[in-house]
């Protein structure tokens, strides 16, 4: 049986909760390989509403879960989200959550960098979340990043708090703000560090070990590859990769244990924050489907941006992220469109393109070319085969996995959980 990954294809907001958290019932571990408590993963099951951040999916329905090496932790935002859940009668113990010892911490100064520069960039503006993550990855790239691990180690930690301090007092006092309060920082690191190292161990190893026996893993992406640091639209983007080979070195497993990759797509485009977005719709249309599609972040609460279905970027992202197979979402949220339309390519100071071109300006500048197809009037919410839905629905399907290039393997036809069509299986594939 196969591993398998699972990435957005798109901006995120797929939808990769719902289907992580499917395949996560039926696999042995999952594991968050890349980002931070900037991902919003929502989970609908029994009618019940589960929203996670930082904690894999699979923490819902029981199946050990596992947080990375490749993502950056704000130890605080775990306590709360583990007590959230909790408090929703999940149970969380060190038995079924694992944090990877040499994950990079997210600390206040890094939330407060953050804030800053977006504060003065102006219209230059990333639309980060304001999280901290940004910061976190540069720290741990610049090599002054305080590690899970350290927080066994405190007293010890003077010679890195130099290293990190020199960094970020300069930058603090470039936004006429005072130096890092050290003795601060120690104190809430001290509060927190008993909490975070009850689940702290060598991740790689535990996951070698479920391998050795045999078990199903799931790999758990977050954001989408169009927010990759390489991949997407630079420099709006996050600061990890989001592709799929990060699988391999933020979990610690090699590229030959990832398995079946399969891209999240939502039937429709949608984006967060600001950045180009060549089929987005400020019509009553886009706000239509916006309304239905109920799109807000999960994370920060912003209303998404709304577009027709992007086949260029999906081909793209499917290309460099070597997508096995897609799981198509929301498809509910386009029932009663008399027509809907496909992106099938670009045009761009005369010229086509079939790929979305590199430089920022040129994205923003490309015109799509849509193709039109009739919609359908009948309701595909609830749907569970094929056979359930419209005709025109499936016509739809199948014209989008010809022009991605890449089979569609699921169908997700609203948010609950048994809501999904199964085409074909990753764990058998």
């Amino acid at each position: 049986m196969a591993n398998v990954t699972v990435i957005g294809a798109q901006w995120g907001d797929e939808g990769k909760g719902k289907i992580v958290d499917w395949l996560a019932s039926r696999a042995d571990a999952v594991v968050r390989f890349q980002g931070g408590h900037n991902a919003g993963h929502t989970l609908v099951i029994d009618g019940e509403v589960y929203k996670l951040s930082l904690l894999p999916s699979g923490i819902v329905s029981g199946t050990m879960s596992m947080i990375g090496n490749g993502v950056v932790l704000d130890p605080w935002a775990l306590r709360d989200e583990v007590a959230k859940l909790e408090g929703q009668g999940v149970e969380i113990t060190a038995d079924n959550l694992a944090v990877a010892d040499n994950c990079p911490l997210i600390l206040p100064l890094h939330r407060d960098l953050d804030g800053l520069r977006e504060t003065a960039a102006g219209k230059g503006k990333i639309g980060t979340t304001g999280r901290g993550i940004g910061p976190a990855y540069e720290d741990k790239v610049g090599r002054r990043a305080i590690r899970v691990c350290d927080l066994a180690h405190l007293d010890d930690l003077e010679p890195q708090l130099d290293r990190l301090c020199a960094h970020h007092d300069a930058l603090r006092a470039g936004f006429d703000q005072p130096p890092v309060d050290r003795a601060k920082l120690l104190e809430e690191l001290r509060e927190v560090a008993p909490f975070v190292l009850r689940f702290a161990q060598p991740v790689w190893k535990r996951l070698k070990k479920v391998r050795k026996a045999g078990a199903k893993i799931l790999f758990e992406g977050a954001q989408g590859v169009l927010l990759d640091v390489d991949h997407g639209t630079y420099p709006f983007v996050t600061s990890s990769n989001t592709v799929s080979g990060t699988a391999a070195s933020g979990s610690g497993l090699g590229p030959n244990s990832t398995g079946f990759v399969l891209g999240i797509v939502k039937a429709y485009t949608t984006r967060v924050g600001s950045g180009p977005f060549p089929t987005e719709l400020n019509d009553e249309i886009g706000q239509g489907i916006g309304e239905r599609g109920h799109e807000f972040g999960t994370v920060t609460g912003r209303q998404r941006r709304v577009g027709w279905f992007d086949a260029v970027i999906v081909r793209q992202s499917c290309a460099v992220s070597g997508v096995t197979g897609v799981a198509l979402t929301k498809i509910d949220v386009l029932d009663g469109l008399k027509t809907v339309k496909i992106c099938t390519g670009y045009r761009l100071n005369g010229n086509v393109y079939d790929y979305l071109p590199s430089h920022a300006a040129d994205q923003a500048n490309v015109v799509p070319i849509y193709e039109e197809m009739e919609g359908w009037s009948e309701s595909t919410v609830g749907a569970r085969s094929y056979a359930d839905l419209p005709a025109n629905a499936i016509k739809y399907i199948q014209r989008v996995q010809e022009l991605i290039e890449c089979p569609v393997s699921l169908v997700s036809t609203s948010p609950e959980r048994e809501d999904t069509i199964l085409i074909r299986d990753p764990f058998e594939d």
